[in-house]
């Protein structure tokens, strides 16, 4: 479409570039870590917890984040799926950005087809108001549900949105975060608030998320981040990561592409603990890719689980992508993939029945690369 290069311009609200833009975008390298190491949350609810405890754990990993040196804490939209509390990023992550200081806090993403492109600028002109300097909005094009909750999200009639749908949307939302809807424009007279119309004011930078080529050639084209789940899609990792390097055209925000992959990853004390835990994940995940969405069960009920041979392959396929073990193990799978992948950042999601193991494994990971821990904040 003709107005889609527009979402590439990341300005300071008066349609100037940003000259900091880039450095919002571009992770710091701690301890000993290849690259920056973040945070992906999706508030899991395990099996007799509860969402409340789920959101008190999500506080604490972004706190020890925080502490640890983690550059960034995102947090996934999901809808209709009991064993994850995190449909409302907006709405965490300002509660997050009570409990913390320094670490950016972003979404992973807003699925931007469920939302009117207003009202994704309202919340993060809102969330930038509250942790100026401090927020991502990253986009996503999938529902991040089922067929039949997204259309009870978007209302009949929208499911079958035509393919350049969602860069016209994403024009759109720029435009309202810049406040600079041009002349005769039917938005024109309309303003996100908080926003530029009100005095100067920062934005969060955009990011692009897929699993697919299509936001990674977007990404490129629009010299936007790019964000790529590879914890759910590994074997499209490297071509999706070639596709945004070949098509990449530098903007106002990027003058070089600049991308991070989300990884599955759990460390524990012993490997046995962890492949304990890395079940409860996996379990889960085949009760949901086989219609049966639940809580995510104990450990106990993983390994008492009487898997089908063709049961166990999925779980077994599913594990061998996640990078877990004891910490040095996980150091050196995440190692490798940063090398092999060409990274810039890694962003790891501890998926695990207990909010405890999850905590514990950022530490551990933490602790692998000698990130620093003078800036621990007391429980």
């Amino acid at each position: 479409m003709s107005d889609t290069g527009d979402a590439g311009r990341q300005t300071d609200g008066h349609g100037r570039g940003d000259s900091g833009a880039a450095d919002a975008i571009r992770g710091v390298v701690r301890g000993e870590a290849p690259v920056p190491l973040s945070v992906l949350d999706l508030v899991t609810v395990g099996s007799g917890s509860s969402a409340a405890a789920s959101l008190r754990t999500s506080v604490a990993i972004s706190r020890l984040a925080e502490s640890r040196g983690y550059h960034r804490h995102w947090v996934a939209e999901h809808h209709s799926m009991p064993g994850v509390a995190s449909s409302s990023p907006a709405v965490i992550l300002a509660h997050l950005a009570a409990h913390t200081t320094r670490i950016r806090l972003g979404s992973g993403g807003v699925m931007l087809p469920n939302h009117a492109p207003l009202a994704v600028a309202e919340q993060f002109g809102t969330l930038e108001a509250l942790a100026p300097g401090r927020v991502d909005l990253g986009l996503g094009r999938a529902p991040g549900t089922d067929p039949r909750t997204a259309a009870a999200l978007r209302g009949p009639g929208r499911l079958d949105e035509a393919a350049d749908e969602f860069p016209r949307r994403l024009a759109e939302l720029t435009r309202f975060l810049d406040d600079d809807f041009p002349d005769g424009h039917p938005y024109a007279r309309v303003h996100a608030v908080p926003g530029p119309v009100q005095g100067p004011a920062g934005r969060p930078p955009i990011w692009l998320l897929g699993s697919s080529g299509f936001s990674a050639r977007l990404a490129g084209e629009l010299g936007l981040p790019f964000a790529y789940a590879h914890h759910f899609s590994a074997a499209g990792t490297l071509p999706a990561l070639d596709l945004y390097r070949q098509s990449f055209r530098p903007s106002a925000v990027l003058d070089a592409p600049y991308a991070l992959i989300g990884v599955a990853a759990l460390a524990a004390d012993t490997q046995e603990e962890a492949r304990a835990q890395v079940l409860t994940g996996a379990l889960s995940m085949l009760r949901l890719r086989s219609g049966r969405p639940g809580l995510v069960p104990t450990p106990e009920e993983a390994a008492a689980y009487p898997f089908s041979p063709l049961e166990r392959e999925f779980v077994d396929g599913w594990i061998a992508n996640i990078a877990h073990g004891t910490p040095d193990e996980v150091r050196s799978r995440l190692d490798d993939l940063a090398k092999r992948t060409g990274a810039d950042e890694l962003m790891l999601t501890a998926n695990a029945h207990s909010g405890e193991a999850r905590l514990r494994s950022y530490g551990l990971v933490a602790d692998a690369y000698g990130l620093p821990t003078e800036g621990l904040i007391p429980a």
